[in-house]
């Protein structure tokens, strides 16, 4: 699809894929929306700089504006890229940041405007860490009742009208 806004770009957490659940309900949105689409492939890659390299590297290979939408290791990925090279916004869903054992990975200040969405059932990364990380940011902040993977239908209702929130506040691209 030729599109005038820009282009989303997904980004997978560490036990997904390119094509995972949250990914197929939000990529259409995006599409509705007007804009291009891409959801790169992480598989194989357990080291989050070698994943951090992969999307700056195609970050700078881009023409239009960029939103990044990330889930776990993939929403840690999108914040630090998003501290290095300029995009239009991005996404964050269940955040691994501020993790024990990653703390080179720990976001820096962002280059453009945040949402970030969390679980506050989550298992993996304390819902309190996105919250510490959203205050930091000054972003918009969004709790749901679900777990880390916000798989089940009410969470992932939710992330959608979230999503296209997000996606009317950069509508302009």
């Amino acid at each position: 699809m030729n599109s005038q806004r820009g282009i989303v770009c997904f980004s997978h957490g560490q036990e997904s894929g390119p094509d995972g659940t949250k990914i197929r309900r939000l990529m259409p949105l995006a599409e509705q929306a007007g804009w291009c689409v891409e959801s790169l492939d992480y598989r194989g890659i357990d080291d989050p700089a070698e994943r951090i390299d992969k999307l700056f590297l195609w970050c700078t290979q881009q023409t239009m504006p960029v939103l990044l939408v990330g889930s776990s290791m993939g929403a840690a990925v999108s914040a630090a890229v998003a501290h290095r090279v300029a995009v239009a916004g991005v996404f964050l869903i269940a955040t691994a940041i501020y993790v024990p054992g990653y703390e080179a990975f720990n976001p820096l200040p962002l280059r453009c405007s945040a949402t970030l969405v969390h679980g506050w059932r989550d298992e993996v990364i304390p819902y309190r860490n996105a919250l510490r990380f959203a205050l930091e940011t000054r972003a918009r902040f969004a709790l749901l009742a679900g777990d880390h993977g916000l798989g089940d239908a009410d969470s992932l209702a939710r992330l959608q009208i979230l999503f296209q929130q997000f996606l009317v506040g950069h509508a302009k691209g």
